[in-house]
């Protein structure tokens, strides 16, 4: 998770509706309020934590950090060594992977022998510690920080399977990563088997394995018919019995864990998962757009116009929409948007492009918005 390990600002105020004190109560040893304006110190402590960060650094922010920098010793024949420093650079681009984030922007605060308006970019990795300064912290990136410091979601997998094939995906904030394919063949109910060790055991031996590995909170066993009933009759282990949840599905492949996500049991076990949240967000959004009520909007003209209306009630935006626009220069508009719904109390939801919720709202242009009334 990401610890807020201190702030400093030089102006405060409270803004909209949003519950500071949930932020508080979390944090009280770290924090006695929340900044809209100033600088927050932030540690990454998990992988997970560079996608947060990745939609809260943006361009013409201010991120200081300790960072290694080519510099020159000596005048004439000057020999080049490479030094931990620390440096300030005016963020201009943010490029995110799975275990690293590389800010790249101008320098403009380090060492005498730095100069100031030259090109530097800092890697942030887990155990990595900086300082962010806005001009003005937007609330729906305070929301994200405070998300982001809470408790990790807790271990959970989803087993989808049949008679024939199993998948094992671990449940991230971004969705669903997979961890193994099985292949095998469970026998038909009631018919006798020559073989040593049933493909029912097989799959359980995977989920012993991953409960070993991850301490799993959760178990998702997810199929069609019958064969998560079967296999559970072939369990003997009490404890990791508790953890599972059945939830039925209508085929067994990659696609089908989507269904299983979207599923209401499984959206009861995992009230803390992001991916669920967007989903149903964006199911919200599609359900408006199939009712014809007129307050649904999609598109960037079309949330633009109802964003000058004041009208927005909940903004939806992918994350690859959020990047492209930072990579293309053109991020200033979208951040308009954001800035606008967020002063007039709607709320803003970044979905994650990866999962079927960010397909289906990247299929409507990577940005709609639920309405207050229809314009």
């Amino acid at each position: 998770m990401i610890s807020l390990m201190k702030y400093a600002l030089s102006n405060t105020r409270f803004i909209g509706t949003f519950n500071y004190s949930s932020v508080i109560s979390h944090i009280m040893q770290l924090l006695t309020t929340v900044p809209k304006q100033g600088t927050m110190q932030i540690r990454i402590t998990s992988a997970d934590d560079m996608w947060h960060l990745s939609q809260i650094i943006a361009p013409n922010d201010v991120l200081t950090a300790q960072t290694e920098r080519k510099i020159k010793i000596g005048e004439e024949k000057a020999a080049i060594t490479r030094r931990k420093v620390i440096l300030s650079i005016c963020v201009e681009k943010v490029e995110c992977s799975p275990h690293f984030l590389r800010v790249s922007g101008k320098i403009i605060e380090g060492k005498e022998d730095i100069p100031a308006g030259s090109y530097h970019t800092i890697n942030l990795e887990e155990g990595s510690a900086f300082n962010l300064t806005k001009e003005q912290w937007p609330r729906y990136q305070l929301e994200r920080l405070k998300e982001a410091a809470q408790e990790k979601m807790l271990p959970t997998i989803i087993v989808l399977f049949d008679r024939e094939e199993a998948f094992i995906a671990l449940l991230k904030r971004t969705g669903a990563e997979f961890l193994s394919h099985l292949r095998g063949e469970v026998p038909k109910k009631r018919m006798q088997t020559k073989s040593k060790v049933s493909f029912y055991q097989t799959i359980l031996e995977g989920i012993k394995e991953y409960d070993k590995r991850f301490k799993l909170q959760t178990i998702i066993l997810a199929s069609p018919s019958f064969w998560k009933e079967e296999l559970l009759k072939e369990l003997k282990d009490a404890e990791l019995k508790k953890k599972m949840i059945l939830v039925s599905c209508s085929s067994v492949d990659e696609n089908a864990i989507n269904e299983v996500i979207s599923s209401p049991q499984t959206k009861n076990a995992l009230t803390a998962s992001r991916t669920a949240h967007e989903m149903q967000a964006v199911d919200s959004l599609l359900a408006e757009i199939k009712k014809d009520s007129k307050l649904a909007v999609y598109g960037l003209k079309e949330v633009h116009s109802a964003t000058e209306a004041g009208a927005v009630r909940q903004l939806l935006i992918t994350d690859a929409f959020i990047v492209a626009n930072q990579e293309k220069g053109t991020y200033a508009e979208i951040d308009m948007f954001l800035r606008k719904v967020d002063n007039s109390g709607g709320t803003i939801t970044v979905v994650c492009a990866d999962h079927a919720g960010g397909k289906k709202l990247a299929g409507l242009g990577n940005i709609a918005a639920l309405l207050r009334y229809s314009i």
